[in-house]
């Protein structure tokens, strides 16, 4: 199981969100490029980065995009992708993989054209859920059921979920293994990347072994808070 570290950015500055609630913001730093380097030097293979700007709205991190492409980094950002064109820009800046929510849960064919633009292979779906639904638009609409919005992953050909169990983001509380393991059975073939909740290399070691079979997992606010080091996590990750 690949460890992949989150790097947060809300008006340049690295932050993580207290269950997505941009009123509770803790900042880690004012250069995400710097951060997003640091974790590469420690064995990080892919970066996992937010554009929380753009995710309610407002003008995308094309700066911090491009530097983090001209650095060599590599990285899937997520974010307000909500079109085939910015999706493409994205990929052209130098993300590896674009990570999209929202349009997956509001119909029409901007999901379907995004896919068709960069391929299936560089797509994550956002499966952020709570109460049993996938929520999207920053988490504060009604979301879909769970198990209709994998069908819609899975008809669209994307191969690899992204899944957060909001109330669990960013708490360091432990991962919800359920969720994980209902996800699983509603979409065997789907790689699972886990978010949110991680707090110890325990609840690291649990996702390894647990039936969901992940595939990675998301680890922010541990990290920037020294519970461990990426080096430590990567490590109890590895397979015994």
């Amino acid at each position: 199981m690949k460890v992949i570290p989150a790097v947060d950015v809300l008006e340049g500055r690295v932050v993580r969100l207290i269950q997505g609630d941009y009123g509770r913001v803790r900042e880690y730093g004012g250069d995400p490029v710097s951060v997003a380097e640091r974790f590469r030097s420690d064995g990080a293979e892919i970066v996992h980065v937010v554009d929380l700007d753009a995710a309610r709205g407002a003008s995308r991190s094309v700066g911090v995009i491009r530097t983090l492409g001209t650095a060599g980094i590599h990285f899937q950002i997520g974010g307000g992708i909500r079109t085939a064109a910015i999706a493409r820009e994205s990929v052209d800046l130098g993300a590896g993989r674009v990570v999209i929510g929202s349009v997956l849960l509001a119909g029409g064919n901007a999901a379907r054209t995004i896919v068709e633009s960069v391929g299936s292979h560089a797509v994550v779906a956002a499966i952020d859920v709570r109460a049993g639904r996938a929520r999207g638009s920053g988490w504060l609409d009604d979301g879909l059921l769970l198990a209709d919005v994998l069908g819609v992953v899975v008809d669209l050909g994307i191969t690899r979920a992204l899944v957060t169990a909001i109330d669990q983001d960013g708490t360091m509380e432990g991962p919800s293994l359920d969720l994980l393991e209902q996800v699983r059975e509603l979409a065997p073939k789907i790689a699972l990347i886990a978010s949110g909740g991680v707090g110890s290399l325990d609840d690291l070691r649990s996702l390894r072994d647990s039936d969901a079979g992940v595939e990675a997992v998301i680890v922010g606010r541990a990290l920037y808070e020294g519970r461990f080091t990426l080096p430590e996590a990567i490590a109890a990750c590895a397979l015994l």
